[in-house]
């Protein structure tokens, strides 16, 4: 069993599980286990290999594997047939050539609550939990769902440029348009085009602070969240 003397949402010290700050955050106040229910696509169990599968099921692009999961009974657990994840779990990378693979989830936790801490960067609500086998995995609550379960409509910078593969060869997400150039899109398609730009930039400047450079064109997008307005996602 793992043994934590911090919130592994916030990282605030004195907390065993999940603080009530974290919890409000990512749980709506409920109490939830930072303990998962099964081991790591990494443990040699063919059925948590398979459990871990359901990530075929969920429309998020990237290549690091993702399963989707729901809040049942204090516990995170596969989403039942047809029902709509509100959590996205990555575990490590599978890829033994990948070094140090295993804190790639505590790199990504770390990362995100210094966007949200200590820069006030807007970010998805998230935090680390563990599998049985002790393993750590980064959790995060969906912002393209809504409290009924409603997915809220998400258009991708690639996607409001209007760029493919087909038209703006293999590499179109990274290569085609500058970060000014994606400024003019948010002007296009936003009412409160300033707020939202500066935002933009905010989160232009974190990545180059934290080496991110996987920041393109399909890691920005503009959401509506049924309010009629379009902005920038966390």
């Amino acid at each position: 069993m793992v043994e934590i003397n911090v919130c592994p949402s916030t990282l605030q010290e004195g907390f065993t599980t999940y603080s009530p700050v974290a919890r409000k955050q990512l749980f709506d106040e409920k109490e939830v286990s930072h303990i998962l229910d099964f081991d790591s696509p990494n443990n040699d169990s063919g059925d948590n290999e398979a459990y871990l599968k359901n990530v075929g099921r969920i429309s998020l692009s990237g290549v690091q594997p993702k399963a989707s999961l729901v809040l049942s009974e204090g516990h995170l657990v596969k989403p039942a047939e047809g029902e709509r994840g509100t959590y996205i779990l990555k575990p490590a990378p599978t890829s033994y050539a990948l070094l140090d693979r295993k804190y790639c989830p505590a790199n990504e936790h770390l990362t995100m609550q210094l966007a949200s801490q200590v820069y006030h960067i807007e970010t998805a609500a998230n935090g680390i939990c563990f599998f049985q086998d002790g393993e750590a995995a980064y959790l995060c609550r969906r912002f393209d769902v809504g409290p009924n379960g409603q997915k809220y409509s998400q258009e991708d910078f690639a996607s409001l440029a209007g760029l493919t593969d087909a038209n703006g060869g293999s590499d179109f997400k990274y290569s085609n348009l500058s970060y000014e150039e994606c400024a003019d899109i948010i002007r296009k398609y936003v009412k409160a085009a300033p707020v939202e730009i500066l935002k933009y930039f905010r989160i232009v400047v974190f990545n180059y602070l934290t080496l991110n450079d996987d920041a393109h064109l399909k890691n920005f997008s503009l959401i509506n969240r049924g309010d009629g307005e379009y902005h920038l996602t966390p």
